[in-house]
């Protein structure tokens, strides 16, 4: 008898820890009912000392504070090209980029005519303006592009979007790599060899500021080449994602403004990844900008009423449900 007492109190218990267990995976279901799993989300960026790596950080922090499910990660990369080849192989969740590379990794033209098209990219938002810097040394005599020939010059990491606007400005101003001694570069290694001497001038795009320049800037003469508006207006000819800009005085000690071209950092994902978890990675995004903010200032340019200028590839329908949602897409 006692025996009997004792299986079936364990009978009793085992039900209640059932019934607790079913409760709590009911606790992550869906709106539609459907549980959601353990959803990895890997944020492509860039080198460690630009913008998209800052903010890429922030971001994953978020989605793993505000979503249960997600479990986010943060990979430094060579930037915008190798990003948008990793989008576009299903290697990553969600990438920065600039769109002028996004536009032709998803037409597989430009530095993407070898590779393809990338045709499964899809937009999240559009985010900031990314300024083309063009850096030298005071003592370099270098003050416009046309000077650059026959030097020296850093033009990004291998992959990178920093890469292609090298080559599209030096072509607007009809100079190829033949006239110069290019070498790719990172941020952070283009700034040591331009203290070590080794480099004359480098191209750096990102948000402003970059702490690469800012470095530099404390203990050299640092000279931001101007990009004139025409020459700019020449670019937009083939490539219409270019804007004439201007890199404020002060920015890094320069005393004037200085006209320079800018492309729009974009945030892109692939199409296969499920919509319930691009709406929820466009709701955390937007509903902690001040954290996003107060990483970088480049974030401050971040607004939502602009989510579509600039994206040269289709918008993700989870992305575009937030949108509808918060009442600023019909």
């Amino acid at each position: 008898m006692r025996k009997l007492s004792f299986l079936l109190a364990l009978i009793m218990i085992f039900a209640v820890v059932g019934t607790a267990c079913s409760g709590s995976e009911a606790d992550v279901a869906s709106e539609d009912g459907a549980k959601k799993s353990n959803q990895f989300v890997t944020v492509l960026t860039g080198g460690s000392s630009g913008a998209y790596f800052a903010l890429g950080g922030t971001l994953s922090n978020l989605l793993n504070e505000n979503l249960d499910y997600v479990n986010s990660s943060v990979e430094s990369t060579g930037a915008s090209a190798v990003n948008a080849t990793k989008i576009g192989n299903g290697e990553a969740e969600i990438a920065f980029a600039m769109n002028n590379v996004v536009s032709f990794a998803y037409n597989g033209v430009e530095s993407f005519a070898e590779k393809g098209k990338f045709e499964s990219i899809r937009g999240i938002t559009a985010l900031y303006p990314n300024f083309c810097q063009v850096i030298t040394l005071a003592d370099t005599g270098i003050t416009q592009i046309e000077d650059l020939v026959g030097k020296r010059v850093g033009v990004g990491a291998p992959g990178s979007g920093v890469e292609v606007d090298a080559r599209n400005i030096l072509k607007a101003h009809d100079i190829t790599y033949d006239d110069i001694e290019e070498d790719y570069l990172s941020y952070a290694e283009s700034v040591e060899q331009m203290k070590n001497g080794t480099i004359d001038a480098a191209f750096l795009t990102s948000g402003l500021p970059n702490a690469s320049i800012m470095d530099l800037a404390t203990t050299h003469d640092v000279v931001i080449v101007t990009i004139r508006p025409e020459m700019v207006e020449k670019l937009q000819e083939t490539i219409p994602y270019y804007s004439s800009e201007i890199i404020p005085a002060g920015t890094y000690d320069n005393e004037e403004d200085v006209y320079t071209a800018a492309v729009k950092t974009i945030l892109i994902t692939r199409e296969d990844l499920d919509e319930d978890t691009v709406y929820d990675i466009t709701k955390t995004l937007y509903e902690n900008l001040d954290a996003m903010i107060d990483t970088h200032n480049a974030a401050k340019h971040i607004d939502i009423e602009k989510f579509n200028e600039g994206v040269p590839v289709p918008l993700h329908p989870g992305a575009e449900k937030y949108f509808r949602e918060v009442g600023v897409m019909e």
